[in-house]
């Protein structure tokens, strides 16, 4: 099997513009099942089980294709359990986290015979005793651990500092270890950790491992042993050059892990991947309503807006923007352009100053890179409809 970066891209097809009313999302399943096939390849042989985080994708076609690879799912509402369900992802290999679940969440996991909660605090804690106790279960339990690790990423997807919503502190585990095994409606697995999203640097994952390894140390001086050690997510992956890099440095993360994490004799290492299993293989595509220009600037108005893509407006994240109208035409040529949506907020832009082709009305755009937080964050502000999408590349 080639390297998974080497793997060419599959082209957009020359009729894209006609598959389907812009703005929509254009999936290649292709290129998706290859990055499934590097994960597999990447943990064959390892104690490792990979959940896919249904929160960056729920399209039905993905979620089916990432069930067929043989991933778990990482929930973080009811919705994504139903959805997990329905796409044929094994309950068993189901974690639901999140620092909100409803009564009515809990049940339904439960009755569902969920493989873990990844439980955020005491009050959860005893929330859930109490609702499997009345159903005569016992619900399986990971205590998500704040390791007070700053992964350098944008403050909105920061998860793992102390001053975070998620977890508990490293120095309250103890008691939430002897409250948990109190419980009777509570069967303990193992600790949870996550410490944020789009890190490209290893070295946050190294020094999660080495607290890691002396919580397990630590807690197992007190008696107690853990079955599950639950890594999180949060890898991420080059969105200024997506046909270069096409698929995450899997290979980089995982040995990380492999090489730094001390698990013990039948200890599984989970993880909980989103963004880099499935950003690269969407993008949006959109057509060019208007190209118009005031005194310093000239904008490309496009009929996709921050309502169908919000990652720009949100986060202040760049994504490449290609023309693909004009696609081959002579650098010589190209332009500075803000490309911006039809939304009435000013935060409505995908791109400030780049650069592009000579554009014109009527020019299809695609907007790279958004296969994760894309269509799932769509929404209808300013009553505008809900983006389709078209899937290649399907066997």
């Amino acid at each position: 099997m080639a390297e998974p970066n080497s793997i060419k891209r599959h082209p957009f097809p020359t009729n894209l513009g006609q598959l389907a009313d812009t703005p929509f999302y254009y999936y290649d399943i292709a290129l998706l099942r290859e990055t499934l096939r590097a994960i597999n390849n990447e943990t064959a042989g390892y104690p490792f089980q990979v959940h896919y985080a249904l929160k960056a994708n729920c399209n039905s076609k993905i979620l089916n294709e990432i069930a067929k690879h043989g991933l778990g799912a990482d929930l973080v509402s009811g919705g994504e359990l139903i959805a997990a369900s329905q796409a044929g992802f094994e309950a068993h290999r189901m974690n639901f986290s999140g620092v909100g679940k409803t009564d009515r969440e809990i049940k339904l996991a439960l009755e569902q015979g969920i493989g873990c909660f990844n439980v955020e605090s005491i009050p959860e804690l005893e929330v859930i005793n109490h609702i499997a106790a009345g159903m005569g279960n016992q619900a399986p339990v990971a205590i998500r651990v704040n390791p007070d690790i700053d992964a350098h990423t944008h403050k909105y997807i920061t998860t793992g500092t102390v001053d975070d919503k998620f977890g508990i502190p490293v120095e309250a585990l103890p008691h939430v270890i002897t409250r948990a095994t109190s419980l009777p409606g509570i069967r303990l697995l193992g600790l949870h950790f996550h410490i944020g999203s789009q890190i490209t640097d290893m070295e946050p994952y190294r020094m999660l491992c080495h607290t890691i390894n002396k919580l397990i140390d630590s807690s197992e001086q007190q008696g107690t042993r853990f079955n599950i050690i639950n890594v999180g997510g949060g890898l991420g992956i080059d969105y200024s050059s997506p046909d270069e890099h096409p698929i995450a440095d899997f290979k980089s993360y995982f040995d990380i892990f492999k090489h730094n994490l001390r698990l013990r004799e039948g200890q599984q290492l989970h993880f909980e991947l989103g963004r880099a299993i499935v950003a690269q293989c969407g993008s949006l595509i959109a057509r060019v309503t208007y190209v118009k220009e005031n005194r310093h600037k000239k904008f490309i108005v496009l009929d996709a807006g921050m309502n169908d893509l919000i990652r720009p407006a949100l986060y202040q994240a760049r994504h490449a923007i290609q023309n693909l109208t004009a696609a081959g035409q002579e650098a010589a040529g190209w332009m500075s352009y803000d490309v911006v949506g039809p939304v009435c907020e000013s935060s409505d832009t995908f791109g400030h100053d780049y650069r592009l082709p000579h554009t014109r009305r009527g020019d299809i755009i695609a907007i790279r890179s958004a296969g994760a937080y894309g269509e799932s964050m769509a929404s209808t502000y300013n009553m505008r409809p809900l983006p389709g999408s078209v899937t290649c590349g399907d066997e």
